[in-house]
C-alpha cells in the first residue's frame, strides 16, 4: 500500500529535491547565463564519473511540494534549469506546467533514458552508454552534449549525432577529471570535424556552484 506522499511523487506533485541554487550556467548553448537549478534526486544511470553521485538514491531527497519549488524558483529568476540525477525519472509535466504559469523559461539537462515528460524551452541531451535515449529525446533534443571519457568517446559521439534532429547543436565536452588529458584531443577532433563545438564546464573554472 503505497503512502499519500509516495502518491504525490508518482502523480509528480512532489518530487525528491536535492538541492536548489541561482548561479550562472556553465555549460553548453547558455553558458554565462544566470539561471535557477533545480536538482532532482534520482538516477539509476549510473556513470562511473559521474559528478553527483549523491543525486542518485531518490530516498534521502526530501519529497517537496511542485508549489514550493516554484514559489522558491520565481524569487530568483525566469530562467530555470532542471537537473539530477535523472529528471526524467519523474512526471516533469506537473512542475513544468506550474513554471510555465510564471512565464519562466525552462530547460531540462537528462540522459535522455526515460519517457519525455513536461515542456520544456531547451532540451539538453547528454546521452549514456548504459541506457540510450527516447527516440523521442532525440527528435527534440535542442544541444547534444557528449561527455569525452577517453578516446573511443568519438565514436560514440558521431552514432549519436547521427540519432538528433538536424537543427541540434553538437557538443564535446571533457570529463572534469581528464579535461588536461582529452582537451588536446577534443580541441583537434573539433577542427577536424567542425559541425561539433566544445563545451567546457566554465563554472568550475569560475568556482561557482
Amino acid at each position: 500500500m503505497q503512502t499519500e506522499t509516495q502518491q504525490l511523487v508518482n502523480k509528480g506533485e512532489m518530487l525528491p529535491l536535492m538541492e536548489e541554487f541561482y548561479t550562472i550556467q556553465g555549460e553548453g548553448f547558455h553558458k554565462g547565463t544566470a539561471a535557477y537549478f533545480i536538482r532532482i534526486g534520482g538516477c539509476d544511470v549510473g556513470c562511473h564519473w559521474c559528478d553527483v553521485k549523491e543525486s542518485w538514491n531518490a530516498d534521502i531527497h526530501p519529497p517537496t511540494n511542485i508549489d514550493t519549488i516554484v514559489e522558491n524558483a520565481d524569487k530568483y529568476s525566469k530562467t530555470i534549469v532542471i537537473t539530477g540525477g535523472e529528471p526524467l525519472t519523474w512526471d516533469m509535466g506537473p512542475l513544468t506546467q506550474k513554471l510555465k504559469e510564471k512565464d519562466m523559461q525552462i530547460h531540462i539537462e537528462t540522459s535522455g533514458a526515460y519517457k519525455l515528460t513536461g515542456t520544456w524551452d531547451w532540451i539538453c541531451l547528454s546521452p549514456k552508454k548504459i541506457k540510450l535515449p527516447t527516440p523521442e529525446v532525440y527528435e527534440k533534443a535542442h544541444e547534444l552534449k557528449v561527455i569525452i571519457y577517453n578516446k573511443n568517446d568519438f565514436k560514440f559521439a558521431e552514432e549519436q549525432a547521427e540519432k538528433v534532429n538536424n537543427n541540434c547543436i553538437l557538443y564535446l565536452q571533457p570529463e572534469w577529471s581528464k579535461r588536461d588529458k582529452m582537451m588536446p584531443q577534443i580541441v583537434e577532433y573539433v577542427m577536424q570535424n567542425p559541425k561539433w563545438k566544445v563545451s567546457l564546464q566554465t563554472h568550475k573554472y569560475l568556482n561557482i556552484p
